[in-house]
C-alpha cells in the first residue's frame, strides 16, 4: 500500500455512509421487483445514478478521465455495475435472502485476493485472519437472525456478483491516482447504464402501470444506495487500500439486523449479537496497524544511538 494511503477518520465516515445506504438497497430492490423486472430495476437505478453523477460533474466542474482510460472504465462499468446488479436482482427473486447475504459477504475476500494479484497490494497474515474471523461472524449473524439459507444452483448468480464487484473495486483503484475520482466514478456509471439498457427497455411502460410507492423505491435506489453509496465508497477507496476498505462490507448484515431492531422492533437474539461482535472484532483485527508493535524497537534504536 502506498505510504500516503491510510484508513483515517474521513475514510471511515465515507465507508459508514456507503454501508448505511447499501444496507437499505436489499429491501428496496425486493419492493421494486413487485412492479418491475430485475433488468428494469438495474437499468432504472443506474440511469438515476448516472444523471446524478452528470449533474455533480457539471456543478463541480470535474474533469473527465484520460481518454486512454476510457476502455478500461467501460469494461469496469459493465462488469462491476451492469453484471453485478443484473445478477443480484435476478438472484433475489430466486434464492433465500440468507443465502444471498452469506455469499455476498465473500466480496472482501475476493477483493483482497484480486488486489494482491492485480495491483500488488501487500496482504498480511493478520489481515487474512481478521477477514476469516469477520466472515464467521457474518455467517453466525445470518444463521441466527431468522433468514432462510438454502444453497441452490441459482446462488451462482450471487457468486458472479461477488467477482464483478471485486473487479470494479480493484480495477478502479489505480485510476484514481491519475484521474479525478468523480470523473472515474461517473464514467463507470455511464458505461454500466448503457450496458443495462437492453434489459430495461420496458421500464417506461412499467412506470406507467406501477404504484407510486414502487416508483419511489426505484428513485431511492438510484439516489441513496447508487449515487451516494458508490460516491462515498470510492472516496474511501481513494484514501485507503482496496482490501482495507472492502473488509468493512462484513458490517452489512449486522447493520441490517440493527436497522430491523430500531425501525421494526425485531429484537435480535444473543447469538446474533455475539455474531455481530465477532464480525466487529474480525474487521478490527484485519485493519490493526503494525506501527504500535514497531514502536519499542524504534525507541531502543534511538537510545543506542
Amino acid at each position: 500500500m502506498d505510504s500516503t494511503e491510510r484508513l483515517d477518520g474521513r475514510a471511515l465516515i465515507y465507508i459508514a455512509i456507503a454501508l448505511l445506504t447499501w444496507s437499505s438497497a436489499y429491501a428496496a430492490i425486493a419492493y421494486a421487483l413487485a412492479s418491475f423486472t430485475p433488468g428494469e430495476v438495474a437499468f432504472a437505478r443506474l440511469s438515476i445514478g448516472s444523471l446524478c453523477f452528470a449533474l455533480l460533474m457539471w456543478v463541480k466542474r470535474a474533469r473527465a478521465p484520460r481518454r486512454s482510460d476510457w476502455l478500461q472504465l467501460a469494461v469496469l462499468g459493465v462488469t462491476g455495475l451492469t453484471v453485478y446488479h443484473l445478477c443480484l436482482n435476478y438472484a433475489e427473486t430466486r434464492i433465500a435472502s440468507g443465502t444471498a447475504a452469506i455469499l455476498i459477504a465473500l466480496v472482501p475476500a475476493a477483493t483482497t485476493t484480486l488486489s494482491a494479484f492485480w495491483i500488488g497490494e501487500r496482504i498480511s497474515a493478520r489481515r487474512v485472519l481478521g477477514l476469516g474471523v469477520a466472515l464467521l461472524g457474518v455467517v453466525l449473524v445470518v444463521l441466527t437472525s431468522g433468514k432462510q439459507v438454502r444453497f441452490q444452483p441459482m446462488a451462482a448468480l450471487v457468486l458472479v456478483s461477488v467477482i464483478a464487484s471485486a473487479v470494479l473495486f480493484v480495477g478502479q483503484k489505480p485510476l484514481f491516482a491519475r484521474n479525478d475520482m468523480i470523473g472515474v466514478t461517473a464514467f463507470g456509471f455511464f458505461a454500466g447504464t448503457l450496458g443495462a439498457l437492453p434489459f430495461g427497455l420496458g421500464v417506461v411502460h412499467a412506470l406507467a402501470a406501477a404504484p407510486w410507492a414502487h416508483i419511489a423505491a426505484l428513485v431511492w435506489l438510484g439516489i441513496a444506495p447508487t449515487f451516494v453509496g458508490y460516491l462515498t465508497w470510492n472516496a474511501a477507496l481513494r484514501r485507503a487500500s482496496a482490501s482495507q476498505v472492502s473488509s468493512f462490507i462484513y458490517f452489512s448484515p449486522p447493520i441490517a439486523v440493527l436497522i430491523g431492531w430500531v425501525w421494526l422492533g425485531e429484537k435480535p437474539g444473543w447469538l446474533t449479537l455475539i455474531g455481530g461482535a465477532v464480525t466487529v472484532g474480525g474487521v478490527a483485527l484485519a485493519n490493526a496497524r503494525r506501527g504500535a508493535a514497531r514502536a519499542p524497537a524504534v525507541t531502543k534504536q534511538a537510545c543506542e544511538s
